[in-house]
């Protein structure tokens, strides 16, 4: 069955174009998936698999801890995993057919206030060649919505800033094309002019964002950064490497911007993943009829 998994794993880098990272998760699923099959059920065959061993391994992860998002997140690659091999014509049935999906709970991502982002920001105002770096990436970070690795694969091509935009590759290699404002576009022609070529030193690379050394920032380094920068503005919310994701969303949508928009510039497949921002903007108005409303 791992010589399927891998057959299945091409598939999806070579004909649906998934990035690496979710080639990864995928990996990791079914790896856990076929391992469970193997040892538990003592099943090596695909085509003798039954819609009861996947709820047992299901189960099994439920008892393991692991959240209903996760469960739902592995279900989707073991469906995946089996409607490829009934394609292929290498089994007959698919067992995940009649498995329900768990119920999801879509938990409201923690998102910072206006005053906290611009706070981080106004941190980064040094005149170094790093903190001009800093002050960037921030400003970029919180005017685009981008993910963290897509911030950190941008290249000097991926910014337009005499019209505005930022492009870039996101989810399955899908282009996407988002504008960016004055306080971003001021912030990355500074940096341009100014520090990008004293951490170079004189070497070559095309990426936008460049470490110490001059070598392309990674994504691990740039989260760490953000994370440091919130720290010294005094967050107290947990920082995950959606947060300013999450506020980019969530500060649009209270100030009108329409989801359709939203969901393009997040470059969201789904509309229903965009749709949590409006559980975000839901709680910021219970928030303030209860504060002002006289019998809040």
């Amino acid at each position: 069955m791992k010589a399927l998994v891998e057959d299945f794993l091409n598939y999806l880098a070579v004909e649906r174009g998934l990035a690496k990272n979710s080639l990864l998760a995928y990996r990791r699923d079914l790896s856990a998936y076929v391992r469970y099959l193997e040892g538990h059920c003592h099943l090596k065959d695909p085509s003798v698999v039954r819609r009861e061993h996947v709820t047992s391994y299901m189960q099994q992860q439920k008892k393991g801890g692991l959240s209903s998002s996760s469960i739902c997140r592995s279900l989707a690659a073991v469906r995946m995993f089996h409607r490829f091999l009934v394609r292929e014509n290498i089994v007959v049935e698919d067992p995940t057919d009649l498995v329900d999906t768990p119920k999801l709970w879509k938990r409201v991502p923690d998102v910072l206030t206006q005053a906290e982002v611009e706070q981080m920001i106004s941190l980064a105002g040094g005149r170094d060649a790093q903190a001009v770096r800093d002050r960037a990436m921030l400003e970029l970070f919180y005017a685009s919505g981008l993910r963290v690795s897509e911030l950190a694969g941008l290249s000097l091509e991926s910014v337009n800033l005499q019209v505005g935009f930022v492009r870039c590759l996101g989810k399955g290699s899908k282009e996407r094309i988002i504008p960016v404002g004055k306080g971003a576009r001021e912030a990355l022609e500074r940096y341009l002019q100014k520090a990008r070529a004293r951490l170079l030193g004189g070497r070559a690379s095309s990426a936008l964002f460049l470490s110490r050394l001059g070598t392309p920032l990674t994504r691990q380094a740039l989260w760490k950064i953000i994370k440091a920068y919130a720290a010294k503005a005094g967050i107290k919310k947990t920082i995950k490497p959606h947060t300013l994701r999450h506020t980019f969303a969530t500060h649009l949508l209270e100030h009108g911007a329409d989801l359709r928009s939203v969901q393009e510039m997040l470059g969201h497949a789904d509309i229903s993943t965009t749709q949590i921002y409006t559980h975000v903007d839901r709680e910021r108005l219970r928030t303030i009829h209860k504060q002002f409303h006289p019998r809040g």
